[in-house]
């Protein structure tokens, strides 16, 4: 019995810690497909050039 009580305590520790300070996760925001640089090394032109406005 003390081994669930003390399972749920850290479960609602955990979810509590990662509400005030989520885990930092790059590859959820970051990896967007491949780049210029990956297209070049393959020697395949871009599909559709960059438009910085």
């Amino acid at each position: 019995m003390t081994t669930s009580i003390w399972t749920h305590i850290a479960s609602y520790a955990t979810a509590i810690r990662e509400f005030v300070a989520p885990t930092y996760r790059p590859e959820r925001y970051y990896m967007r497909g491949p780049g210029p640089a990956y297209a070049r090394r393959q020697g395949r032109p871009l599909e559709r050039p960059a438009s910085f406005r």
